[in-house]
């Protein structure tokens, strides 16, 4: 009887990867491309002069 379990559970499993694989494909698809093809472009990247570090520097200032 345990073959028929392990035959069941590789079908599973099989199908299992080729869900996320779809998944995978279709998010990209919807996203245009994977995140982290994003952040190796730099598209999340902030500005060189760091607008957010400085915002947070002038809250500090005004708490000091």
């Amino acid at each position: 009887m345990a073959e028929p379990a392990k035959k069941v559970a590789q079908q599973t499993e099989d199908r299992l990867e080729s869900l996320a694989e779809t998944v995978r494909k279709k998010f990209d698809k919807v996203t245009e491309g994977t995140y982290r093809d994003r952040i190796i472009a730099g598209r999340f990247a902030e500005d060189g002069d760091h607008a957010g570090e400085q915002g947070r520097a002038e809250t500090v200032r005004k708490q000091d």
